[in-house]
């Protein structure tokens, strides 16, 4: 493991923005793209979000934790709450399917986590709380360069 850091913060809607700094900061080292630095930021969003308007109602007590881990060019990230929980998880990750249709949620943040990370797993308990966890790889830039093209 080359890095490993743990943010934890009470769960209200203004710490998204912290946590997608905090967490664009940990990954700065692996030089990412304009791309990746988007994708990643919204993964962070999304999850984030979720455990502080799903998990936790944004009841202002909750803490959200995230943990991440740096080896090589890959972050395995898990954000968790120990709010209320997913009752079915599958349900939960279909495409448009959301809990708080009343809130104008589209219902697609696990599909958009799940498009922009290389792994995406869900645990969750009714409860007791839920953890998502992702991996992405960033690809050097070097790599990508061809000679005579950008």
């Amino acid at each position: 493991m080359d890095n490993e850091m743990t943010l934890s913060f009470i769960a209200i809607s203004e710490n998204e923005g912290l946590a997608r700094m905090v967490m664009t900061s940990f990954i700065a080292s692996l030089d990412p793209t304009i791309d990746e630095l988007g994708e990643f930021k919204t993964i962070v969003s999304e999850a984030v979000t979720n455990a502080i308007i799903h998990g936790y109602e944004e009841d202002g007590v909750g803490i959200v934790t995230i943990r991440a881990k740096r080896e090589g060019q890959t972050i395995t990230m898990t954000i968790s709450d120990a709010g209320r929980g997913i009752p079915n998880v599958e349900q939960a990750m279909e495409p448009l399917y959301t809990s708080k249709p009343e809130s104008e949620r589209s219902g697609m943040g696990f599909t958009i986590m799940e498009s922009f990370s290389d792994r995406l797993s869900v645990w969750s308990e009714p409860q007791k709380g839920t953890a998502i966890t992702f991996t992405k790889e960033f690809i050097p830039v070097q790599a990508n360069f061809v000679l005579g093209e950008r």
